[in-house]
């Protein structure tokens, strides 16, 4: 009977075993993985300036509220026609049926015309800006904001974050911008020096250019008001990157909260989670979304 016992159990240390080899060697997500899913759709698109590219889909929870807000920002290497916030879709409504209501913006990229210094810069403020008076209309509180952005987007997120630091002399500089209580970075790229030196390991050299645009003599460092690493941060944020995500590497995510010590005021914390490349950051299900809806909860004090 012993020896029974002691052989069912190296059968099912060997079929655990060959389980967590197959999970180790599961391929990682593609966007057709993702985006071949069911596509969600927002409860209501709301313009915040004249452009046929300047608004966002706002994600209710079901209830009267008030719901929390998430301010949400899509990547695509600051190319509108890499992506659009409807990649973020999946990500909104898992927000949502959790009771977060999710503010998911659209923006000009460096690609379409307008884009670019400062256009992008501005777009993206606009929409956060528009964010109090969204909230009277539909019951949101607005105290807490937390900032969630994916790769690109997680530079912009970083950025608005980082917006009470602005140079004064910025075009980019508003009087009252809107608070950010926390910042969530999944895959993000907020040094923009440092995607610029990685090039295409990133989303090419010359897309940072066409973003920040040309020095001149009214922006003579063109990252003093563009990259997060040249600004100071007052919010608490996490940064969630993914083992095999070759766009925003882990190292990458290091080296930024390395160069952020004494710009934040407190340490910007880094997760890395295995078998996740790029996509599995936004893709309910996976292991490295349910760590960013974790860090997300966190931050608005769930």
């Amino acid at each position: 009977m012993e020896r029974r016992r002691s052989h069912a159990g190296l059968v099912g240390a060997a079929l655990a075993l060959g389980l967590a080899v197959t999970a180790a060697a599961a391929p990682l997500m593609n966007w057709p993985d993702l985006l071949g899913r069911p596509m969600p759709r927002p409860t209501e698109t709301i313009a915040y300036g004249p452009g046929p590219m300047q608004f966002g889909d706002l994600w209710l929870p079901a209830g009267k509220g008030p719901f929390p807000v998430v301010l949400m920002v899509h990547g695509g290497c600051w190319r509108s026609r890499v992506a659009k916030l409807t990649i973020m879709n999946y990500a909104a409504a898992d927000l949502a049926r959790r009771g977060i209501a999710v503010w998911n913006i659209e923006y000009r990229g460096v690609d379409v015309a307008g884009g670019g210094y400062p256009g992008t810069f501005a777009d993206v403020e606009a929409a956060a800006d528009a964010l109090p008076a969204i909230a009277a209309k539909h019951h949101l509180q607005i105290e807490r904001v937390v900032a969630l952005g994916h790769s690109a987007g997680g530079h912009l997120v970083f950025w608005l974050a980082a917006r009470p630091s602005l140079p004064r002399t910025s075009p980019l500089w508003r009087t009252h911008p809107l608070p950010i209580a926390g910042v969530v970075s999944l895959g993000g790229l907020p040094d923009l020096e440092d995607a610029h030196a990685r090039g295409d390991e990133a989303c090419g050299a010359d897309t940072v250019e066409r973003l920040v645009g040309p020095p001149g003599p009214a922006h003579a460092d063109v990252y003093a008001d563009t990259s997060p690493a040249a600004l100071r941060l007052t919010s608490p944020a996490v940064q969630i990157s993914g083992d095999q995500d070759p766009i925003a590497t882990p190292d990458s995510a290091t080296r930024f909260a390395e160069r952020m010590h004494g710009r934040a005021r407190q340490p910007i914390l880094t997760e890395v989670v295995s078998r996740s490349g790029h996509v599995e950051l936004i893709a309910p299900g996976s292991d490295a979304w349910a760590a960013a809806v974790l860090a997300t909860e966190r931050l608005l004090g769930r």
